[in-house]
């Protein structure tokens, strides 16, 4: 079965928004990388819910023609679960 994505076709917006970091230090980078995506995903949330009924798209879906071989066994990792056995791992050291 071909692989879908979603794209948005949206600009960058301002606003700043640092996550909630306890003990970790981000770099003002970072903090900018991870405040565009937000969002960015914040924006294709609320264009596919304003969307449903209406002919005209701004999120198109991104489907591969010919998927890559080399990543049919791909399976997706939970990055919180990684990072709380991480966590736990270095509270055992």
């Amino acid at each position: 079965s071909p692989v879908s994505r979603v794209v948005y076709n949206g600009k960058r917006s301002g606003g700043p928004r640092s996550p909630g970091a306890g003990s970790e230090i981000f770099t003002p980078a970072h903090e900018e990388n991870v405040r565009f995506i937000y969002e960015a995903w914040q924006c294709v949330e609320r264009d596919l819910r304003s969307q449903m009924g209406s002919e005209r798209s701004l999120v198109e879906e991104y489907v591969e023609k010919m998927p890559n071989p080399s990543l049919k066994a791909f399976k997706p990792v939970d990055l919180g679960d990684l990072k709380r056995r991480n966590t736990q791992d270095a509270k055992k050291s």
